[in-house]
């Protein structure tokens, strides 16, 4: 039956019948044949962003038929993106920096590579430039990920402690994390951080491992055990975060992915009322399935969580100098790459930072007296009475990284 509708109406009824009252019924009355439909064919397109709200009547069969989700540009669509961009302004980004652009930006749609692009020149013409270089854009990705940083100044202590989380963050990160890269580490005080280390995929990936989440565990956790193995035993509330995404990811492990130490579903058990393994030692007569599944569960969770947190502790115990090396380029830098996280830990030079010093067996033993130090002062409640290890080249230049103003 054909639809009813006002001229100006959308009709989701088809194009195959005859339209009109007059074609339908007055030719067949004259007892001619009704006049057919036209030979073109009308498509009607639609997009939102809000498919949720799409009433199901649209989208019943013979209206909408087909649906095509848009997801996040490609690698190879971000490289032509940017290069689009980046053509209409003068720029020295070569091919290698588009590449490794395109890496570093995983999610970029058009509207933030245009934003981005936009925020890097205004960075240079800030500096009395005209060109785009491969410093604005890292500037700017930086400002528009992160934010600006809040103009505050950390006690000395506070700076250190913040540069030890980070640098247990990085290094672990460095050591496990085979599926990501190190994007940005900073200690720049943000609106609801005081410092991060963001890490990146080097590639499109499409499904993950359990031994990619038990990864991004030791990550998570590396700020607990550094905090507790560098500073007596003590740990500071910055963990909470931390212990929230790993607590987040060691759930869905054990609980739903086959990844934890059963192979049931909590989901399932928790709709069947069937309990779940382990559930029932020790649990009364009277307690309730929902109890016991909670109950073994979040067990398993914390036994997997506490095997990963000595796993993250061994790491950073084989890693201590690097720790503290790291540490010590955040106060000095406050901002480093990922590039140049990889040029401290590995003593040689970096875009941006020389991590040769690193190397010096002298230098290390100086960032092992500073951090005692700042241990000591850190129990005290007290100023470190020890300045901050200065490089050689910041020597020579007749500067001193403990003058150096915290963001």
């Amino acid at each position: 039956m054909a639809a009813r509708c006002r001229p100006c109406s959308p009709s989701f009824s088809g194009l195959k019948k005859p339209r009109g009252l007059l074609n339908r019924w007055g030719r067949r009355a004259l007892g001619m044949r009704p006049k057919p439909p036209p030979k073109y064919r009308i498509l009607v397109m639609m997009a939102t962003n809000m498919p949720e709200s799409l009433d199901e009547a649209l989208l019943r069969p013979g209206r909408i038929d087909r649906i095509y989700k848009v997801g996040y540009p490609s690698r190879a669509g971000r490289i032509m993106t940017y290069k689009g961009y980046l053509d209409k302004v003068p720029h020295e980004i070569t091919d290698d920096n588009l590449e490794k652009l395109a890496t570093i930006t995983p999610y970029a749609t058009g509207a933030t590579i245009k934003d981005l692009v936009n925020e890097a020149l205004i960075t240079a013409i800030r500096d009395g430039r005209e060109v785009i270089t491969w410093k604005d854009v890292l500037k700017a990705k930086q400002l528009k990920e992160l934010g600006p940083p809040e103009d505050v100044e950390y006690i000395e202590r506070e700076r250190h402690s913040v540069a030890v989380h980070e640098g247990c963050h990085a290094v672990v990160a460095a050591r496990v994390r085979a599926h990501m890269e190190i994007d940005i580490a900073t200690i720049e005080k943000g609106s609801d951080y005081l410092g991060m280390v963001a890490s990146i995929p080097p590639e499109d990936q499409f499904t993950r491992w359990r031994s990619e989440y038990e990864a991004d565990i030791l990550v998570s956790l590396a700020s607990l055990a550094g905090e507790r193995m560098f500073f007596d035993g003590d740990s500071s509330s910055g963990v909470s975060g931390d212990l929230e995404s790993a607590t987040t990811v060691a759930s869905f492990m054990e609980g739903f992915w086959g990844m934890g130490a059963t192979v049931s579903s909590y989901s399932s058990a928790r709709r069947l009322e069937v309990g779940s393994p382990g559930g029932g030692r020790g649990a009364g007569k009277d307690e309730k399935p929902e109890a016991m599944l909670r109950r073994a569960l979040a067990d398993r969770i914390e036994d997997h969580l506490a095997t990963l947190l000595d796993r993250a502790e061994e790491i950073l115990r084989d890693n201590r100098s690097s720790v503290l090396a790291l540490a010590h380029a955040l106060e000095t830098h406050k901002t480093l790459t990922g590039e140049d996280v990889e040029a401290v830990m590995n003593g040689r030079e970096g875009p941006t930072v020389d991590g040769r010093v690193y190397a010096d067996p002298e230098f290390q033993r100086r960032l092992e007296e500073y951090h005692a130090a700042a241990a000591g002062a850190h129990r005290a409640h007290a100023q470190i009475r020890l300045a901050l290890p200065a490089s050689h080249r910041e020597r020579d230049e007749g500067t001193s990284a403990a003058a150096t103003p915290a963001p």
